[in-house]
């Protein structure tokens, strides 16, 4: 009797996972329920990846290495705004027009973490409770733990995941307007920023960096009294962004009026993603960004592995109590103590 391939004990495990006999023990599996757009399979694809465990890290690059030749087929569009903005209200709204226009949309939502327990603050998925329960939205909150520009540093993995299940539009949400959004803006196709009106100067709340990589700007909250104030804040900020340079994409950047809970502007914001999307794919920006992205997250991803190795060296560990002390008592300079370490790092 011939002996079943790897190819049938593998489709016959899958066959007894969906029927509930049996746990997803590898990535491939895992992989294959994935592609089937299985989104019990996608969080857990999600939560491997995010995982710190060094048991996990290798589970998590095969499943990478699998799925990877499956994503990149969707529009990565970032949202920030200053704070109560109503990022989260915008979101769901306009995840909603989405899916009313065909698409199938993840929202990736970075929430700030406890400085404490570094565990997850918010709740947006409780925020967005009508978007969560539908079919073709997957929403995934994620704590930021102090990554730069409040996007957790798993994030453009978790993107490739969510392409990967055949999701084809990925709304990545940061925490908002902090010291930096560089993160985002280097794993995001468009990135489209969140303002208020009627509380006083709406550029005064917006830093220039941010409006600087702004693709389209939106004021959000365009309604009943407010809706005037909204107008003229549109107006504002469209003369300020002609004063900013000239983006690589060669792009005009917009400013736009919506209201999340009227629904009213979202399909004009729609409408002005679609023409970004068409204007970069046409010039050759799109893929060149997405190449020059690759590259700048390898180098990302080397710092920060370099980083957490140096300081889990023991002797480095023993070093820096003593060249700490030396520097908080004046007998060193900040710069000679780091070259030591550095030496010492690279001596063992």
């Amino acid at each position: 009797m011939a002996t079943p391939s790897n190819n049938d004990k593998n489709r016959a495990a899958i066959e007894r996972i969906r029927a509930g006999r049996l746990k997803v023990e590898t990535p491939d599996q895992l992989a294959q329920l994935l592609l089937e757009g299985d989104r019990t399979a996608l969080a857990r694809a999600i939560t491997l990846v995010e995982s710190a465990h060094e048991s996990d890290i290798p589970k998590a690059e095969l499943l990478l290495r699998l799925l990877l030749p499956h994503s990149g087929k969707s529009m990565r569009i970032g949202i920030s705004g200053v704070p109560g903005a109503g990022k989260s209200t915008f979101i769901e709204a306009f995840g909603a027009h989405l899916i009313q226009a065909g698409k199938k949309i993840a929202v990736l939502a970075v929430d700030p973490s406890s400085e404490s327990g570094k565990g997850s603050i918010l709740g947006d998925k409780t925020r967005m409770n009508k978007l969560a329960a539908h079919p073709n939205a997957f929403i995934r909150p994620s704590p930021s733990s102090g990554a730069l520009g409040g996007v957790a540093r798993k994030t453009r993995e978790a993107i490739f995941l969510c392409e990967a299940a055949g999701f084809d539009t990925i709304l990545i949400e940061t925490v908002g307007v902090g010291q930096s959004e560089t993160a985002v803006h280097s794993m995001v196709d468009v990135f489209l920023l969140i303002a208020l009106a009627g509380a006083g100067d709406e550029l005064q709340g917006i830093k220039r960096g941010i409006m600087e990589m702004a693709d389209v700007v939106v004021v959000n909250k365009a309604d009943g009294e407010n809706l005037p104030r909204a107008k003229a804040a549109r107006q504002d900020i469209q003369r300020a962004l002609h004063f900013f340079p000239e983006l690589h994409s060669a792009w005009i950047p917009e400013a736009l009026i919506a209201s999340s809970t009227e629904k009213s502007g979202l399909p004009e914001v729609a409408e002005a993603l679609f023409r970004y999307e068409q204007h970069v794919k046409r010039n050759g920006y799109f893929e060149a960004h997405r190449k020059e992205q690759s590259r700048w997250w390898l180098k990302e991803t080397i710092q920060h592995a370099l980083v957490d190795l140096f300081f889990q060296q023991e002797n480095i560990q023993h070093a820096l109590h003593v060249r700490e002390e030396e520097v908080l008592n004046q007998q060193q300079s900040v710069s000679e103590a780091a070259r030591y370490l550095i030496q010492l790092f690279r001596s063992k």
